[in-house]
């Protein structure tokens, strides 16, 4: 990505030990990183610097991390993945809705931050995927990754896309979690929580579904999700 050799990772963290933490992880993976604590400096340094990857801290203690996403996705579509101290949806998904690609909850081993990273960056820089999925009024253009609902465009994080790509794909299956977590995450279900289930609450928002009555994506009970047949 950035058509560099190495690639550039921006911590946002005002924790110094955190933010050693994840600096000595990321660069033990090869990673040219730069650290700073504040909001402001993450804005400035991203804008001129031009990271491959933000690994951003919720609360900050100038501007808040809805905020700097909300700022940075104004201008870049670099992946960003949250780094909370707070396992409460709310938080979470407040970030996700903002463009976050994904999101980590402190305290975490440094294997489940690497395995999100290596995972929002594959499906950043993943090729252009075979064409047009149809199911009902929603049209899943994998090319552009771009999905309408009729006449309006539905925006989606990558995350979320995936997930409703792997379901369109597979019309009428129900798609168990574990494939879910492994296709998306390379992980197993175990190691990633609540995320799936986060995830899909807001795909469902975004696309008008009530999970109580869906005309888009059903829960199958202790299996995993579908398409909803009419």
């Amino acid at each position: 990505m950035g058509g560099r050799d190495i690639m550039r990772a921006l911590v946002v963290e005002d924790d110094e030990s955190m933010a050693f933490v994840e600096r000595a992880a990321l660069e033990g993976a090869g990673y040219e990183v730069a650290v700073c604590s504040r909001g402001a400096d993450a804005l400035a340094i991203a804008a001129s610097w031009d990271p491959d990857l933000i690994i951003l801290d919720h609360g900050l203690p100038d501007i808040d991390g809805p905020a700097v996403i909300r700022s940075v996705r104004a201008r870049s579509r670099v992946p960003i993945v949250v780094v909370t101290a707070r396992s409460g949806e709310e938080e979470v998904v407040s970030s996700l809705d903002l463009g976050a690609d994904d999101y980590v909850v402190k305290p975490f081993k440094t294997p489940e931050l690497m395995a999100r990273v290596r995972a929002v960056l594959r499906r950043a820089g993943e090729p252009a995927g075979r064409g047009r999925l149809e199911f009902k009024d929603l049209v899943l253009d994998e090319r552009a990754r771009r999905v309408t609902k009729g006449l309006d465009e539905v925006p989606l994080t990558r995350i979320e896309f995936d997930i409703l790509r792997a379901l369109m794909r597979r019309p009428g299956e129900a798609v168990d979690r574990e494939d879910l977590a492994g296709d998306i995450w390379n992980l197993p279900a175990e190691r990633i929580g609540k995320s799936l289930d986060v995830h899909m609450s807001i795909l469902r928002r975004k696309l008008g579904d009530d999970p109580k009555e869906p005309s888009y994506i059903k829960t199958v009970r202790s299996v995993g999700f579908r398409l909803a047949a009419d």
